[in-house]
């Protein structure tokens, strides 16, 4: 099934188009530690899925993003996804796979949805927290400017297809940059939903289910989006999933 295309190269994507690519993607990077957090990861070590620390203090991203969003979003819902899956995969022979390799496994059967949904949704805040950084936003690294001007004709276009596929996904889903062969493209996600294939490589992505911006911004998503875009976003993340 062909993504359906949005405007300002915006595209919208489902499950069907993404079984998995081969491979890590750079949201398997190293992430450095957390101290403030190190007790939400230490909870899991003994099972196969384990909690990765914040690459950055959990106040870091103030004013954008709180300390109570991050204690929330991070502590509470991203770890619950890991609780989950590794309760779902005991004694089963989906233990100790990748989280690549249940996403391959799982996309598109409904009755593994639940696995599906928890490990994707791993994958996927894995990806997030390092798409953004203190004292980001600005101007990205000469080498995507001009892949970014390139495909989008200005890095201000780039921005405002992003925010556009965040502030009109529809319910909870995911906002992405992708590589499509040598263009950079926009495209939006519901739910669990992710672009590991279809050969879409992901460079970085914004979360739009409310619980990444609601304590900050209530109902205004909007302006959550354009904050991460202005003031957080990795760009340097990007580059390094550009190669």
């Amino acid at each position: 099934m062909n993504p359906t295309i949005i405007e300002d190269s915006s595209m919208r994507l489902d499950r069907r188009d993404f079984l998995l690519a081969a491979g890590t993607t750079a949201a398997a990077l190293a992430l450095s530690s957390l101290p403030q957090l190190a007790s939400a990861a230490e909870t899991t070590q003994a099972a196969p899925y384990s909690l990765p620390p914040l690459p950055y203090a959990d106040n870091a991203l103030a004013p954008v993003l709180s300390s109570e969003t991050l204690g929330y979003h991070y502590g509470k819902h991203h770890k619950s996804y890991v609780d989950n899956l590794n309760r779902l995969v005991q004694g089963t022979d989906w233990a100790g796979q990748s989280l690549e390799q249940i996403i391959q496994g799982t996309a598109g059967h409904a009755d593994k949805a639940a696995l599906f949904n928890n490990a994707a949704q791993i994958w996927n805040h894995n990806f997030y927290w390092n798409s953004l950084t203190p004292k980001g936003g600005g101007t990205p690294p000469a080498a995507l400017k001009a892949r970014i001007e390139e495909s989008f004709g200005s890095v201000e276009a780039c921005k405002q297809a992003l925010a556009k596929a965040a502030n009109t996904q529809f319910g909870s889903g995911w906002a992405w940059l992708v590589l499509d062969g040598k263009q950079l493209k926009v495209v939006s996600t519901s739910n669990a939903e992710l672009p590991l294939t279809a050969n879409l490589k992901p460079l970085l992505t914004i979360d739009v289910w409310e619980h990444a911006y609601y304590i900050d911004y209530r109902n205004r998503r909007a302006d959550y989006s354009t904050a991460l875009l202005d003031k957080l976003i990795n760009w340097e993340f990007a580059l390094q999933n550009l190669g």
